[in-house]
C-alpha cells in the first residue's frame, strides 16, 4: 500500500549558532523549507572567529568535543572542516599561576574548526546560504499568528538600519537562541507562558574574553613566549581559562593568546570599560603566564551569556499543535555537542 507523502512545512528558525544550523540542516534533509534569521552580520554564534593582522582568535568556544556519535558522525561528513587539537593535556594552574601537578590528560579528544572556530557552522550554513534561506542582520521582535492564515506564524523583525519587516507563513517557528532572549522574546510575543516560566531557572554566566598577540616571539631563536604548555585552567580569581591560539592546527603560527576570564570576574565587571577589563585582565595574564612583554595586539570580547550553569535539564522544548519549539546548548550544558544534540533532537520531534 502506497503511503502519500508528507507535505513540506516551512520552518522559522531564530538564531544561526551551532542548534540553529543543525536544526536547519535535519529539517532541509528531510524534504522541508527553513527560513533562519539572525541579527548579526555571520553565522556561528559562540562558535566564533575574529580576525587580525596578526591571525585569527577564537574568541567564542575554544574547542569541541565529540562524544555523542550522532556528532561524530556529522564531523565526519565534512572532516576538511575539523581537526584534532593536540592539546589533550590541560595544565591546571593556581591562584598564582603555578602548576597545582602534572597536566591532566583529558579523555575526550579536542577537536577544533579550520581554519577558525566559526568555519565548521559556516561550512555547513553554505547550501542554505546559498538557496537564500539565511537573513542576516535581523532581529526578530515579535512571534504572531499569521494575519492572513491563523494557522500559520508571522515574524516582526527589525534590520540594523531600524527598517521594520513582517515574515509570514511559517508552519512552526524554532527559537536558537540564548535562554534569557528566547524566554524575553516569547514573553514580548505573549506565547508559552509555561516554557517562559521553565527556563527563568536556567541560569548563564557572562564572560568576558581577552586576545593578545606576541610578534616579537617569531624572532630568530624564539619560538614561543613563557610556559611550554598551550593550555591551562586556572584557579587564578580573574582568569579560568587560557589558549595558545598559534598551537591549533591550520593557524598562523604569530604568538597569541585567547584569555577567558571566571564566571565571577566576568558577572563583576559585566558593565566595565573594554579597556578597563583589558588591562585588568592583562595583569592577570602576566602572573599567570610569566610573559611580561608588551603585546603588539589588544582586543576583547564581552559574551552575556557564556557559560551555562544550570542547564534546563531536557534537550528541547516542543509543542506539536502550536508549531512552537526552543533549543540550544543551554538546554543540556554549554558544550558545542550539547547545541548540536538540542538542534538535531528539536528537528527530529518537529519530523
Amino acid at each position: 500500500m502506497s503511503t502519500a507523502p508528507r507535505a513540506t512545512r516551512h520552518f522559522a528558525i531564530v538564531g544561526a549558532g551551532m542548534a540553529a544550523i543543525t536544526c536547519a540542516r535535519t529539517l532541509v534533509q528531510a524534504g522541508h523549507r527553513v527560513t533562519v534569521f539572525e541579527k548579526s552580520r555571520g553565522v556561528a554564534g559562540r562558535m566564533a572567529t575574529r580576525d587580525s593582522a596578526f591571525g585569527s582568535f577564537d574568541h567564542g568556544a575554544q574547542y569541541f568535543t565529540a562524544r555523542d556519535p550522532r556528532f561524530l558522525l556529522a564531523l565526519q561528513t565534512t572532516p576538511e572542516l575539523c581537526k584534532r587539537w593536540s592539546a589533550n593535556s590541560v595544565q591546571v594552574l593556581d591562584e598564582l599561576g603555578r602548576a597545582s601537578g602534572p597536566a591532566k590528560p583529558d579523555p575526550d579528544a579536542h577537536w577544533v574548526a579550520v581554519p577558525g572556530m566559526k568555519s565548521l557552522v559556516a561550512g555547513w550554513s553554505e547550501p542554505l546560504k546559498a538557496a537564500g534561506q539565511i537573513v542576516l542582520q535581523t532581529r526578530v521582535t515579535q512571534i504572531e499568528r499569521d494575519a492572513m492564515n491563523p494557522r500559520h506564524w508571522q515574524l516582526r523583525t527589525e534590520a540594523l538600519d531600524g527598517a521594520v519587516h513582517v515574515f509570514p507563513g511559517f508552519d512552526a517557528v524554532m527559537l536558537a537562541i540564548p535562554a534569557a532572549q528566547a524566554e524575553s522574546l516569547l514573553q514580548t510575543s505573549k506565547q508559552a507562558p509555561a516554557w517562559v516560566k521553565q527556563m527563568a531557572g536556567v541560569q548563564v554566566a557572562p564572560c568576558w574574553t581577552l586576545m593578545l598577540a606576541f610578534p616579537q616571539a617569531m624572532q630568530p631563536g624564539l619560538t614561543t613566549l613563557g610556559p611550554q604548555w598551550n593550555a591551562a585552567r586556572s584557579s587564578h580569581h580573574r582568569i579560568a581559562w587560557a589558549s595558545r591560539e598559534s598551537s591549533k592546527p591550520a593557524r598562523s603560527p604569530i604568538e597569541r593568546w585567547t584569555v577567558q576570564a571566571s564566571p565571577a570576574w566576568s558577572q563583576e565587571h559585566l558593565h566595565d570599560d573594554p579597556a578597563r577589563a583589558e588591562a585588568k585582565l592583562l595583569k592577570a595574564f602576566t602572573e599567570i603566564t610569566g610573559i611580561r612583554a608588551e603585546p603588539a595586539h589588544v582586543d576583547s570580547q564581552r559574551w552575556l551569556y557564556a557559560k551555562t550553569l544550570k542547564p534546563l535539564g531536557q534537550s528541547h522544548l516542543w509543542d506539536a499543535r502550536k508549531g512552537l519549539g526552543v533549543c540550544g546548548d543551554w538546554c543540556l550544558g554549554h558544550r558545542v555537542e550539547d547545541a548540536f544534540v538540542s538542534g538535531l533532537e528539536l528537528a527530529l520531534a518537529a519530523l
